[in-house]
């Protein structure tokens, strides 16, 4: 395992859409561990492949100690909003705020190829959309909002 370098937003490479996995191999686990350990060096909640400069639709989250690695995610099903602040390994910028939906449902496959569902709601919602909208070339910073009055949410 390795810890690999965090393309910043600056580098035009992190707005490329990644492509889709076919090989569920060696080399995509190596990816996968790496980018644990990477993760876990910049002490983050997700990580998405073309964040450490890799092209494939692959992203993992790390939220209370529930570790899931997403392989050629669709998400199938939003419902409701929230808005909470938002931050990046890549993006250099203080948090702000970005509407969400309050519930995803995702589909993927896990590193061996086996596919699986998904329903998360609120903070874990934001970290699959978060993660997600990385691997079509988007960041946060491109949603920055305001939220309504009382609907602010830390």
């Amino acid at each position: 395992m390795a810890i690999r370098d965090i393309v910043p937003h600056t580098d035009n490479f992190i707005r490329k859409k990644s492509k889709i996995v076919k090989d569920f191999d060696e080399k995509l686990w190596e990816l996968l561990d790496d980018m644990w350990e990477t993760l876990e060096q910049h002490n983050g909640a997700g990580l998405s492949a073309v964040q450490v400069g890799v092209l494939k639709r692959v992203f993992i989250i790390n939220i209370n100690n529930m570790r899931i690695e997403f392989i050629n995610p669709t998400i199938t099903h939003t419902s409701g909003e929230q808005y909470k602040k938002e931050g990046c390994l890549s993006v250099a910028l203080p948090f702000g705020y970005v509407k969400r939906p309050r519930k995803v449902t995702i589909c993927a496959y896990d590193r061996y190829g086996n596919s699986f569902s998904l329903t998360c709601e609120d903070w874990t919602a934001v970290c699959l959309c978060h993660e997600n909208d990385h691997l079509d070339g988007v960041l946060y910073i491109d949603k920055l909002c305001t939220p309504p009055k009382g609907m602010e949410e830390e």
